[in-house]
């Protein structure tokens, strides 16, 4: 018998596990859904790691973007859209749980939109479009061009917020709600029926404190005596008095303003001026009217910054989400979804 023999065998023993191991090591993140092209290039180097899995309902959803620069509607897996969605109305920068709270409400918002069929502000053939209008959306393209060398890395980031709350909506008595959201706050949210018309019961005034380190906290805006005139339909002369402001909000926004005998809404001077909160006041220069702000959005709903704010003091996604909509629950969404499936 060959002395050799059982050092032979053990060797290619030992190869054959070599090249075994790392592939049973490779196989389990390589099982999950890809996500288009963007998600292909990723995992070419490396592949982020889901913390938990995708629902079927959700690879099985589709959603029909109407494209505002090609004039074009692509349909664009729901996982995909959710993280265009991220990006373009959050920066990358916010903290990872603050993050998962716009992930959640994009998903809120979209599935709702979904199920009652709602195209309102969409062309025929799309179910949303990608601006404000409905929710920002920016495309792989778009965000590469926007990121440059910062694209890997940031796209993980969001991508992980979206698997981090996937299958999940907020709802109220069972139903998603209107997951409304703003930029900044000037200390508090606005009532619903504050700024819009309707009362909603989860979207009531709370305290934002957070928001005042935001770089859109404090804004100031000029307008000529004309101009200012012209815009709001009003007559205030070249001296005395601009306006009488007779009401607030519970929000502390102005709720209304007498020019002398013409009741205008904060809502109506803020979008006839263009400011960026209703929350504001004004004082004469010479021939100018300087207008000063605090906040920045119609403030119903969740503030980015102040999500952001939470989240740097350590507070989850839930916490943000149960602090900015009153009395809503965190919900799973695949029966809904997969209703959604079953009639397309």
């Amino acid at each position: 018998m060959n002395k050799f023999k059982p050092l032979i065998v053990l060797g290619s023993v030992l190869i054959a596990l070599s090249l075994i191991i790392p592939s049973l090591l490779v196989i389990p993140f390589s099982e999950g859904k890809a996500i288009g092209k963007l998600g292909g290039r990723i995992n070419s180097k490396a592949p982020p790691k889901r913390s938990v899995s995708l629902s079927k309902a959700d690879e099985a959803i589709e959603v029909s973007v109407y494209r505002s620069r090609t004039k074009r509607i692509e349909k664009v897996p729901l996982e995909e859209y959710l993280v265009g969605v991220v990006a373009a109305e959050m920066p990358a920068e916010f903290k990872e749980e603050a993050l998962k709270a716009q992930a959640l409400t994009a998903r809120t918002y979209i599935v709702n939109r979904l199920l009652s069929k709602d195209t309102t502000g969409a062309p025929k053939g799309a179910e949303v479009t990608d601006t404000p209008l409905n929710q920002a959306y920016e495309s792989e393209d778009e965000l590469k061009k926007a990121w440059g060398m910062d694209y890997n890395k940031k796209y993980k980031k969001i991508l992980d917020a979206v698997r981090a709350t996937s299958g999940q909506i907020i709802t109220y008595d069972g139903k998603p709600i209107q997951a409304q959201f703003f930029s900044t706050s000037n200390g508090y949210t606005e009532n619903s029926e504050d700024y819009w018309s309707g009362s909603i019961p989860y979207l009531r005034s709370v305290s934002s404190p957070w928001d005042k380190n935001s770089p859109k906290f404090n804004g100031e805006m000029e307008f000529t005596v004309k101009d200012f005139e012209n815009r709001l339909g009003v007559k205030i002369g070249t001296s005395g008095p601009i306006g009488k402001i007779i009401a607030h909000t519970a929000g502390k926004r102005v709720a209304k303003v007498d020019f002398n005998g013409k009741i205008l809404t904060g809502k109506d001077i803020r979008e006839k001026l263009g400011l960026m909160s209703s929350d504001f006041s004004w004082q004469r220069k010479g021939n100018m009217i300087v207008v000063t702000t605090k906040g920045y959005g119609h403030g119903v709903g969740m503030s980015q910054y102040g999500a952001n704010g939470m989240a740097a003091e350590g507070k989850t996604y839930k916490d943000i989400v149960e602090h900015y909509y009153s009395g809503v629950q965190i919900t799973s969404a695949d029966s809904l979804l997969a209703m959604m499936t079953a009639k397309n």
